[in-house]
């Protein structure tokens, strides 16, 4: 095989499809993470998870129920912040028969919080909650106890929920409530975007590029060592869900068996629908400057070291001091 079409994939083992994305790695984060993972997993408190969007915060939440007490229950997802207020609160809280006031609050039996009795209540996006709605949510987590059809019963699960590092701030304008913010964090969880995970990203492409292959029953397919390298040199704003569309975007648009650059960009295109682009310069002068800012990237993610940076671009390290000589690369920062 030409050195430059080198299966990237190869240099793994594929990853184990039982282990959640978010804790797929070595890097320092991800051990923090896998470390509070074990943590929560032993103790039966509320359990917060803090990340950006496109983390795959459900991933989590899976794990901790697999691994918790409650497992043989069921986990029970309420997305919070994808419906309006009324029926986000007949999702919740369902239809409670007509029942003067009471001291425990009262739901249905057709409400998700009847429905996560003996297992677990994930709330995605939990800020998004009405101040009403937290003000019952923070009753029903002190009490361990609701009323449903006149009679008081416990709730019998664990409280789980997501929300973005905007938390605090929200907290502190009094948006969302503080007493059911600490019940909540009994167990924080801040999960680290893939920008601070940058050594974990093409372990985690090649497991979703896996998982898309499965998905779309089609077979395994792998990376070259430069597509692997691209995916690996870019911040990704969007996080996991910004990386998984992006590959399944170029497995959808390609039959070859292996992945290269020339997939990988038009679906990165797509994917974060960039400025409108107006072109200049030749063809030749487009594919220059492309060379230099993707070979300046990966040399960037190599920490210069220019051994390792030619092994992931798939050329000999010569060739790649001659190209960056041609493409006006300065070396003053390369490791020798």
């Amino acid at each position: 095989m030409p050195e430059n079409l080198m299966l990237a994939s190869s240099r793994f083992n594929r990853p184990s499809t039982a282990e959640a994305l978010e804790l797929l790695g070595r890097s320092a984060a991800v051990g923090r993470v896998q470390e509070l993972v074990r943590r929560a997993a032993a103790v039966d408190g509320g359990v917060l998870l803090v990340a950006e969007t496109g983390v795959a915060v459900d991933s989590i939440a899976g794990e901790l129920h697999a691994r918790g007490r409650y497992a043989q229950g069921p986990l029970v997802v309420v997305e919070c912040g994808d419906a309006e207020a009324a029926r986000l609160d007949r999702l919740l809280f369902g239809t409670p028969a007509s029942a003067p006031p009471t001291d425990r609050e009262s739901i249905g039996h057709d409400s998700r919080i009847a429905a996560a009795r003996g297992g677990v209540l994930f709330l995605k996006d939990v800020t998004e909650l009405p101040a009403a709605r937290q003000e019952s949510l923070a009753r029903i987590a002190r009490d361990g106890e609701v009323r449903i059809n006149g009679a008081v019963v416990e709730t019998g699960f664990r409280l789980m929920a997501s929300a973005s590092p905007a938390i605090h701030a929200d907290v502190d304008a009094h948006r969302f409530r503080s007493d059911l913010y600490r019940r909540l964090s009994a167990v924080r969880i801040d999960l680290p975007p893939l920008r601070e995970r940058r050594e974990d990203v093409p372990l985690v492409a090649v497991r979703l590029l896996d998982e898309i292959c499965a998905a779309r029953s089609v077979p395994l397919r792998s990376f070259t060592q430069a597509a692997l390298a691209l995916i690996g040199a870019l911040t990704w704003p969007g996080n996991m869900e910004e990386l998984r569309g992006a590959i399944d975007r170029a497995v959808g648009d390609s039959h070859d068996e292996v992945i290269q650059i020339e997939h990988i960009l038009p679906a990165l295109q797509l994917q974060r629908a960039p400025e409108p682009f107006a072109p200049s310069g030749s063809l030749r002068e487009a594919r220059l400057r492309f060379e230099r800012e993707y070979i300046t990237a990966v040399l960037q993610h190599h920490a210069w070291h220019m051994a390792d940076a030619a092994q992931a671009l798939g050329i000999q390290r010569p060739n790649l001091y001659r190209k960056a000589r041609q493409l006006g690369i300065p070396l003053t920062r390369a490791a020798e």
